[in-house]
């Protein structure tokens, strides 16, 4: 009989963000200017909550790895190749790490995301809409 090997949502984590290169926010917008694409996966409740990033492609998480597979007949425009710098962003910098290392599993080796999530780029004085919702 064999075992389960039970790892937590730390262990994935952890081993998901031992894979990429993530970047501060200031780092990801520098990116960002010399031709990264942002790509913003929170879910539209949240975005219109929170404000969101200009520059940035949003993608919602449960369609991102067709998106931007070079390969698949769904991809954005811009997913025409496997070098494409993808810098992910997320609310916290937690799902898009995890989001990140899905498409470095597609082969998009340049795939990371912004440590602190959009709450860190806010706070970095990075561009922000801020088109929020009345309750």
């Amino acid at each position: 009989m064999s075992t389960v090997r039970r790892r937590t949502i730390d262990d994935v984590l952890a081993e998901a963000r031992s894979r990429l290169d993530r970047l501060s926010p200031r780092d990801a917008w520098e990116a960002l200017e010399t031709g990264a694409l942002l790509v913003d996966i929170r879910p539209a409740a949240q975005r219109a909550a929170e404000g969101g990033v200009p520059q940035a492609v949003v993608i919602e998480r449960n369609v991102l790895e067709w998106r931007l597979d070079p390969s698949s007949a769904h991809r954005i425009p811009a997913a025409t190749r496997y070098d494409l710098q993808v810098v992910v962003l997320c609310s916290e910098g937690y799902t898009s790490s995890l989001a990140a290392a899905a498409l470095a599993d597609l082969g998009l080796r340049r795939a990371t995301d912004v440590v602190g999530g959009f709450h860190a780029w806010a706070r970095a004085g990075l561009p922000v809409t801020r088109e929020l919702v009345a309750p």
